[in-house]
């Protein structure tokens, strides 16, 4: 009978041990999922702001703008405008 609760006692307490380790490894992957997803919700802030900063470099009054003061250049007179057409001739 002692050999029985010995036996049944050593199967309690590594059942114990399985149930606390399996605890420990589920809440560790827990915080690292937490983790991960925090750090895919600060790539989507960083992703939004980059397509504002994207469609803030390329819109057309800024290029005018640098066009104008740092290329020096400007729009040409009206006889020095050429305009294609689809035939191929050019019209003025």
């Amino acid at each position: 009978m002692v050999r029985l609760n010995v036996v049944l006692l050593l199967i309690l307490v590594l059942c114990s041990l399985g149930v606390v380790t399996s605890q420990h490894k589920a809440r560790k992957i827990f915080q690292a999922l937490e983790a991960e997803q925090e750090h895919a919700r600060q790539l989507e802030v960083e992703h939004g702001q980059l397509q504002l900063e994207l469609s803030t470099w390329g819109a057309a009054p800024r290029i005018e703008k640098i066009a104008r003061e740092k290329l020096k250049m400007g729009t040409p007179e009206s006889p020095r405008v050429i305009t294609a057409t689809s035939t191929g001739g050019t019209a003025r």
